[in-house]
This record gives C-alpha cells, structure tokens and sequence, in this order.
C-alpha cells in the first residue's frame, strides 16, 4: 500500500504484561508472577473494545512486554499461551503486530532469546506499508544492551538505513516507528533512567530520526502515559494495558492518521468499550475522505 488513500486510524496497546500485578503487589518482581487472572480479563476487555469500534482500525499494535516472565523463567510458557489464547478473539480483519520489549526478550538479550520471540511472534524488527504510510517496528533492547549479541544489533542499524532510504525515495507521507523502550520520557536531554535510552545513544537515534523525516515514534515500557518532542519528532509513550505505575488507567490508545498530521488520545479500557472513538476523532476520520 504504498498509496495515500485517506486517512485511516490504528490502536496502540503495551505492556499487557501477564505476570507483573501480582508481582508488583507481592514485591518480588523476579518470580512472584504466578498468577494472571487480572491480566487476562484486562486484554479480553481489550480485543473486546476493539472488535466492537466501528470502521474498524486498520491494524493493533502492541508495544512490547507482552507478559512479565523473562526468558527461561517458570510461567513464561503458561503466560504467552494464555496471551495468545486471547489475541485469537481479534477481529480476523484486524491484523496484529507485535512489538519486543526487555521481557520478552531479556534486559541483554542473546541470540536463543530473540530467536524464542521470533519463534512465538513473528520478526523483532520489520517495515510495512499502510496507505502510504511506512510504518517501522524497532527492536530497542538492542539499542538497551546488545553486549550478548552485537551482530544482531549491528544487522538492525544496517536494515534501518536501508528502509529509511527506500522511505526516502517512495515518497511517503510519513514515517512512525513503534518500539518498546522510549527514546525518552518527557525531555530529549533529560538524564537515562530505567525507562528511556542512555543518553548517547538516544541522541544518535533521534538525530537519524529527525533527518529521515519520522513522523513519531510510538512505545510503552513506562506502564503511565507520557511524551515529547526532538526537531519535529514526537515521542508517544503509552500507559499498559496491564500494570499501572502512576496516576493513568488501564487503556489504549487511538491514532488518526491525515494526510498532514497525526491526532491520537489515549482511552481508559471502561471508556473505549461503553463509548467508543469520540466523534471529535471520528470527524478528523471522515472531513478527508
């Protein structure tokens, strides 16, 4: 679809995370993941919501950490059926795309591990096209720590630039990247934390980011909605579907993509299945077509 054909939406979900409330509750986040329960009814609540909206959006992406346990750990296995078992529920005309955070391949992930989600989600790092749109799906914990595997690392920078210079020569409308780890938080000088990239590092993605033309870039890892922007690029973090770390509510998030810009808002879970996309969104939808 390398075609403008009017503007379109899609739904941006991350860290539903199985394993981590109870963990949290219990402080021992290393292997108190042993029950689910409340995740799963969260994500069901999810696919629910979105099944029902009307049209329909053009793809849901997840934004990594789709549940708590780290590789080779006990109830991995139990957690990523039990994840998949409720994904089957997704409207079959709503693709789904699947994006790697650090639990899903591990804080330093090594070949075995990224092989293991490629193996249960498709690819770690991929371009597809929506209406003219090039849409880029980035695995960051290679830009995280990718001292186990640096040849992985080094195969994705060299794929980046090759896409970002095919983007350039289709013209296309705009560019998104989706990643797990944000490139910061709320400021792109402000210090590396656990939930942004290391300083250096996130200069050198942003700089190629802003000189590629990208629009935004979406991800979760920081459970609260948060954001900013670099040169023109903006930085989307969206709160989890699953655990809550602040003040925002289980949710997801709406993308309106128009022919110049793009208009998003982030909807608790309860908002999104009693009421929908506010028309306000839906008019920003219907005024191109």
């Amino acid at each position: 679809e390398y075609q403008w054909k009017g503007p379109f939406y899609f739904i941006q979900g991350a860290d539903p995370q199985f394993g981590l409330m109870k963990a949290w509750t219990c402080g021992d986040t290393d292997n108190g993941d042993d029950e689910w329960g409340e995740e799963i009814k969260l994500a069901e609540q999810a696919v629910q919501a979105i099944n029902k909206l009307n049209p329909k959006p053009k793809f849901f992406v997840l934004c990594g950490d789709l549940v708590h346990g780290m590789p080779g750990t006990l109830w991995r296995k139990n957690q990523v059926q039990d994840l998949k078992n409720v994904l089957k529920n997704t409207a079959q005309d709503i693709p789904l795309v699947f994006v790697s955070g650090n639990h899903d391949v591990g804080n330093s992930p090594t070949r075995e591990t990224v092989d293991d989600y490629c193996e249960n989600w498709g690819d770690d790092y991929f371009s597809f096209w929506v209406g003219g749109v090039f849409f880029l799906v980035l695995n960051s914990q290679l830009f995280f720590d990718s001292s186990q595997c640096p040849e992985l690392k080094e195969a994705q920078d060299v794929w980046l630039d090759e896409q970002l210079a095919v983007a350039e020569k289709q013209k296309c409308k705009h560019i998104i990247v989706f990643q797990h780890i944000p490139l910061f938080l709320q400021n792109p000088d402000e210090d590396h934390g656990y939930f942004n990239l290391e300083k250096s590092v996130r200069e050198e993605i942003m700089e190629k980011f802003h000189k590629a033309g990208i629009k935004a870039v979406f991800a979760g890892h920081y459970h609260r909605n948060a954001g900013g922007s670099y040169k023109g690029v903006e930085m989307v973090v969206s709160s989890a579907i699953g655990c809550q770390l602040g003040e925002d509510t289980h949710g997801l998030r709406v993308v309106v993509v128009t022919e110049d810009k793009l208009v998003h808002r982030y909807y608790s879970l309860n908002e999104l299945s009693s009421q929908g996309i506010e028309k306000e969104l839906l008019d920003v939808l219907a005024k191109q077509k």
